[in-house]
This record gives structure tokens, C-alpha cells and sequence, in this order.
């Protein structure tokens, strides 16, 4: 399959997609900590229009949009306008990224962005082998609900407890390798 892993720097997702054989590229505005020959750094607007893909899979930004942001974002709050225009350019991108794929996942932890999007899952790490809690949300086009994995035990909120740092929103967006895993296993059928 030909893949775009959207708003991803890190290349988690990009990387386990490779490693099964598969054609995958990240797109993020800074560049990889991965292989930069799998990487445009770009805007994933102006990336998403060059090709027909197999699969897209999006990471938007979820400051904005994420509900632990409401007491700053939220409705009559001074970032609101943020918001609203977050909410915009992640439904652009659903849309565009709807005409140039037959398969797209959308992914965000727990936002105000699955109001408007459709066939939304909801996932937790522990269940694809991470003993940790972070509620993370999937919108789906044409793609099944993930299984679970790897259910262990063990409900750690190793996220939510990060301290003050310069990579802290960095470090707390990278997928779960389990997660990546299964959505190699499940996803990439063609």
C-alpha cells in the first residue's frame, strides 16, 4: 500500500507501516526524528493533492481541540476563535483528504473535533499491550474499528503526569507502538 501519515514527525506509524513492506510517508511542518527519505516537511495540505493514496492516517495538532484545553478554548473563553478555526482546518483536511484516498483515519486524544466527523472510535493504550490510560479518539472512513491487541493490566496516567518540558507536547502526542502496530495489521490490507 501507499501510505501518508499526516501530521506525524516522529514517524511511529510511518516506521511500522515500512517495516511490513509497505510504501509510507510522514508529512509534518518540522522535520523527522525518522528517515527523512520517507518524510516531507511540508504542509500536509499542499502534500495530501500529489497522489492517489491507499491510506491516510491524520494527527492533527489537538491543542485547540482537545477538551483539556476548555478552560482556555472553550465556548466564551479568550482562545475560543482558536478553536473554531482549528475545528475548520481539520475538517478541510478530512475533506481533502477524502478525495485523494479510499481509507482515511483521523486521529485525536478526547476533542471537540469528533462532533463533526464520522464512525468515531475510541482506544485506550492498555489495550494494544501499554499499561497506561489515554483515552484517544479515531474518525474512520472506510476502515474497521481497531480490536484490541494486547490487553494488559496496569491503568498508568504516565501522559496526563508529564512534567514541564521543551518536547512536553512533542513527547506526549507520539503514538504507541502497539497502537501503530494494530493499525498495521488492520489497516494495511489493501
Amino acid at each position: 500500500m501507499i501510505v501518508l501519515v499526516g501530521c506525524e514527525e516522529s514517524q511511529v506509524v510511518c516506521k511500522a507501516f515500512r517495516d511490513k513492506g509497505h510504501e509510507a510517508y510522514s508529512c509534518d511542518l518540522l522535520p523527522t526524528r525518522g528517515n527523512p527519505d520517507w518524510h516531507f516537511q511540508d504542509d500536509i495540505m499542499n502534500v495530501i493533492p500529489h497522489r492517489k493514496w491507499d491510506l491516510i492516517i491524520l494527527h492533527p495538532d489537538c491543542t485547540a481541540m482537545s477538551l483539556s484545553g476548555n478552560r482556555w478554548y472553550g465556548k466564551g473563553m479568550p482562545l475560543n476563535s482558536k478553536r473554531q478555526q482549528a475545528i475548520k482546518w481539520t475538517c478541510d483536511l478530512w475533506d481533502l483528504a477524502i478525495e485523494h484516498s479510499d481509507k482515511i483515519a483521523l486521529e485525536n486524544p478526547t476533542s471537540v473535533i469528533f462532533k463533526y466527523l464520522p464512525n468515531v472510535q475510541y482506544i485506550q493504550p492498555y489495550d494494544f499491550g501499554h499499561g497506561e490510560t489515554k483515552k484517544t479518539g479515531f474518525a474512520l472512513h472506510n476502515l474497521p474499528k481497531l480490536q484490541p491487541t494486547n490487553k494488559v493490566s496496569g491503568r498508568e496516567h504516565r501522559i496526563w503526569k508529564m512534567g514541564p518540558s521543551p518536547t512536553r507536547k512533542r513527547d506526549r502526542s507520539v503514538t504507541f507502538s502497539g497502537v501503530a502496530q494494530a493499525m498495521v495489521e488492520q489497516w494495511g490490507i489493501k
